[in-house]
């Protein structure tokens, strides 16, 4: 008998770990550039967390991607946005014209951009009062995500669209770190005082309806969403192909979440790009160990705040590869006493 969601369990657990000698060759080569040791701070730490995932020393970034998954939700007639499903059919159109947020920052730091939709005009069901995958419908567009690196990429950011999203995101998180559904929404949106309590009652009966889930395939099955599956599935892929990862805010982390409930290390090539101004978001963080590059106040979605941390991710690269050593610049080094 077939187990589609232990063939994915098993692709999680088994995924490779990092590349130990990349690293080591990139904390070399720092030690010889013409700079105090530790002084470039983060960004050092960026570049060996690149190469590690890379394989690579030095690491480089020449063609980024951002992936944004588009998909509606069944919960959205529940009355939890403050914008109605058409809207996601809407900005996939605006994406395709160019005219989104996401569109311009990727056109300033020449990023490339894919917006790939999950049949849109076909919701998942509502998750209050029925799961939103079986197995193989599960699995079937986990693969679908997988796929969205098949061109290529050196560093993936991946991002969403979906009016609605916020409130599955915060049922994946309620479900897997318990306390109450207060705990895990925000406006999302925007949505007004009466939309929050609904929103708060859907998360609330989408999670009672699983009565105590734990697994967070599992989690995601029941009360997830398809452009959820498919950033799991994209950052598992990432993964096997030794590419690295910048997730974007509070819906793309849930992706990353339910990987992290399967195996604490299926994550480890990720990095978060933002705080979101969603409240839960730091908390889910703290959960995930994550510290995020970015702390800008969005909420947007659409991969923004990831595709903003890969111009200073890049730009990390860059210095790294780019910069010239003491010997090769005649610059004393540190026992020299000058600088």
């Amino acid at each position: 008998m077939a187990h589609p969601l232990e063939d994915m369990r098993a692709l999680i657990r088994g995924a490779p770990g990092a590349d130990r000698a990349a690293v080591e060759a990139v904390r070399r080569r720092d030690c010889e550039l013409t700079k105090p040791p530790g002084s470039l701070g983060r960004l050092e730490h960026l570049v060996e967390w690149l190469a590690a995932w890379q394989g690579r020393s030095p690491p480089d970034v020449r063609s980024p991607l951002v992936a944004v998954f588009a998909a509606n939700h069944g919960v959205a007639a529940k009355g939890v946005s403050a914008y109605p499903a058409d809207v996601t059919l809407q900005m996939v159109a605006n994406f395709a014209a160019g005219g989104a947020a996401i569109n311009q920052i990727c056109l300033a730091e020449d990023i490339g951009l894919k917006v790939l939709e999950l049949a849109i005009e076909v919701p998942t069901p509502d998750i209050t009062e029925e799961d939103a995958f079986d197995e193989v419908g599960l699995v079937a567009t986990m693969a679908f995500g997988m796929e969205a690196i098949a061109g290529g990429t050196d560093l993936l950011c991946i991002g969403e669209m979906g009016i609605g999203n916020t409130t599955v995101a915060a049922a994946i998180y309620h479900a897997l770190y318990g306390g109450e559904a207060s705990d895990w929404i925000g406006r999302g949106t925007g949505v007004d005082d009466a939309g929050l309590a609904r929103k708060r009652a859907a998360v609330a009966a989408a999670v009672a309806r699983i009565g105590g889930e734990r697994d967070g395939l599992e989690i995601l099955r029941r009360v997830g969403g398809r452009e959820i599956a498919a950033m799991a599935g994209v950052i598992l892929a990432a993964r096997h192909q030794r590419i690295p990862v910048i997730v974007d805010g509070f819906v793309a982390t849930s992706a990353a979440a339910v990987l992290h409930a399967v195996d604490d290390h299926a994550i480890d090539h990720c990095l978060i790009g933002h705080l979101s101004a969603e409240p839960a978001h730091a908390a889910v963080l703290a959960r995930l160990g994550k510290k995020p590059l970015l702390d800008l106040g969005m909420r947007l979605g659409e991969g923004t705040g990831a595709a903003l941390a890969a111009s200073i991710v890049r730009a990390a690269a860059r210095t790294h590869a780019g910069m010239a050593t003491f010997a090769g610049a005649g610059v004393s080094g540190p026992s020299g006493g000058t600088h």
